[in-house]
């Protein structure tokens, strides 16, 4: 215990003022989330101002990043090494796809998503890591085998991306090739989603996040509800 304090009760009482304030800043940052993706369906149905929530995607994307890793625990060596390598390997799989085609099909990027480099948008890499951090994160603790988690965290983000697709399409995310959205889509986001959800299982960091399960919730419904209304 530490010098200052004095017996048990001081200590414990410190320990709950702690836990008070986490608990303060958890919901304060879940109305920052909510407010955020609730202004942006907002914003994203109304054709006047929808050009201007569009090209604000890039840095939503960014700040629920920021808002996720503010509540990240396990910062060590091994969770730097898996953040920097899921944001180079989805990025790496985007700029192979938009020029052979492999493994997503044809696809072009839009000017919405911003700065682009090799003619994809550098904010993509952020978004790679953001679906694998909170699909495998709803796993994390409720499945111990790892290959078995890995794969129900792919078939989560496959099935996002089904969402994403068209919401993404018409708003000028990216278009595909005919206007048709391919199965090798799937196909090639299954494959990569799943080397990445390995690296994060095989991992060794704590991954226990106290707000990542109310963002994931919050991003498919905000893809959810624009898929019915854009």
């Amino acid at each position: 215990m530490p010098p200052s304090l004095s017996n048990k009760s001081e200590y414990l009482r410190v320990i709950e003022s702690i836990q008070e304030i986490q608990k303060h800043r958890i919901k304060l940052f879940k109305g920052v989330i909510s407010a955020f993706y609730i202004f942006g369906i907002i914003g994203l149905s109304i054709p006047t101002v929808s050009p201007y929530f569009q090209m604000a995607t890039p840095f939503t994307l960014i700040l629920s990043l920021g808002i996720l890793l503010l509540f990240h625990q396990g910062w060590n060596s091994a969770f730097g090494i898996f953040a920097v390598s899921a944001m180079v390997l989805g990025f790496a799989s985007e700029v192979m796809g938009i020029h052979t085609g492999f493994p997503f099909g044809n696809y072009t990027y839009g000017k919405t998503l911003g700065l682009q480099l090799f003619e994809v948008p550098l904010v993509i890499g952020v978004n790679w890591l953001l679906l694998v951090y909170l699909t495998g994160n709803l796993f994390s603790s409720r499945i111990q085998n790892d290959w078995l988690a890995a794969v129900l965290a792919t078939a989560l983000m496959v099935a996002i991306d089904v969402i994403i697709e068209p919401v993404a399409i018409n708003l000028d995310f990216w278009t595909w090739e005919g206007d048709v959205i391919p199965l090798s889509n799937y196909i090639g986001w299954f494959g990569v989603s799943f080397v990445i959800q390995i690296g994060y299982r095989k991992s060794v960091f704590f991954k226990e996040n106290a707000i990542s399960r109310y963002l994931l919730f919050n991003l498919v419904t905000f893809f959810t509800i624009l898929y019915f209304i854009v």
